[in-house]
């Protein structure tokens, strides 16, 4: 009588743990509680044992057919809670066809990334490889193997972000030279893109911006070599009906030096507001290798010749797009990004 007792009593907790059912989840955990290896139903097969023989096999015939029943009543509210899932994902899944689609923003290139991409691609297509060098440097190879003088005013406090006695951050791009002439034997070909930094904050200048270094060096090596090059960046970046011409300068790391000129692409060289009434816009700065630089890297001056030129990208961008503050470059507001997609 007890066993039939506990029997029932099982009987009206399966239905009464069913009514409650929300997710399948839920399901599993109450039929393993009832029929899993240690559930309620198989601890009373186990107690058949304490049973008087002759009792065994009646009482096993129906603690099976409980087992049925339990297994039949879960199967049914299992299908049951299966239909309403799927009916609610369905319901979360479902899409008004007759919507309008979602719209979704198209973004676009910064200016620096559009030159960088088309510098890269006019000098690769001229044979140069791309050298990345490092942003923190020492003062030997940004300075002193550059012929910087010791008493040259880019040296000072106010012109260099030091990190130290014998560290800084690149004020040039031009330190990547003295890295690969050191580890490269001519000829020599690259093009080093990266970020440099200068105490400089205003409408176009920023204390952090980015160059584009170019050094070819190799036997015969010339000044019209240069030239030739120039033409062909000219033409490539600002139409092909632009000139350059070269101007003397002074820059330690190269002589003779050069301001590189392209004649202004806005009005054709006749002078407008862009050119300053010229007709003529600077670019760049350039020059031969100086035979100091070339010495202090280990490379023959009477055997090697080279040329070595700089470029700041913000500055190309600015004339390239009409960017009349640099800062605009820096500040990362859409408004002024979406203007450049393609």
């Amino acid at each position: 009588m007890e066993n039939m007792q506990e029997i029932e009593e099982i009987k009206a907790r399966i239905e009464e743990a069913v009514k409650d059912i929300k997710s399948s989840a839920t399901m599993r955990e109450i039929k393993m509680k009832f029929l899993g290896k240690a559930g309620e139903i198989s601890s009373l097969m186990k107690k058949l044992r304490d049973l008087p023989p002759e009792m065994r096999p009646e009482m096993g015939k129906i603690i099976n057919a409980l087992r049925e029943w339990a297994e039949n009543r879960f199967d049914e509210f299992e299908k049951a809670v299966k239909t309403k899932e799927l009916g609610a994902r369905y319901e979360r899944e479902k899409i008004d066809v007759t919507l309008p689609g979602k719209t979704r923003k198209k973004g676009a290139f910064h200016p620096d990334t559009m030159i960088v991409d088309e510098l890269v691609s006019v000098f690769a297509g001229m044979g140069f490889e791309i050298y990345e060098g490092r942003e923190i440097e020492t003062d030997y190879y940004n300075f002193t193997a550059l012929n910087t003088p010791k008493d040259h005013p880019a040296r000072d406090m106010q012109d260099t972000f030091y990190l130290g006695a014998d560290y800084l951050l690149r004020t040039q791009t031009s330190a990547g030279q003295v890295h690969v002439m050191e580890n490269k034997k001519p000829p020599i070909k690259i093009l080093s893109p990266g970020k440099v930094y200068r105490p400089d904050d205003d409408a176009t200048h920023s204390p952090m911006f980015s160059q584009m270094e170019g050094l070819v060096v190799d036997k015969g090596i010339t000044l019209c070599d240069l030239k030739g090059m120039l033409d062909e960046f000219a033409a490539r970046i600002f139409g092909s009906g632009v000139k350059t011409r070269l101007r003397p300068s002074y820059f330690p790391f190269t002589e003779p030096s050069v301001e590189v000129d392209v004649s202004c692409f806005a009005c054709g060289g006749k002078g407008c507001k862009l050119c300053k009434g010229t007709g003529w816009i600077e670019v760049l700065g350039a020059g031969m290798v100086n035979r100091a630089v070339l010495e202090n890297c280990g490379i023959d001056p009477d055997v090697y010749t080279g040329f070595a030129f700089g470029m700041g990208i913000e500055r190309i961008a600015m004339l390239k797009y009409g960017i009349n503050n640099m800062k605009l470059l820096f500040e990362g507001d859409v408004r002024f990004l979406k203007q450049f997609r393609a």
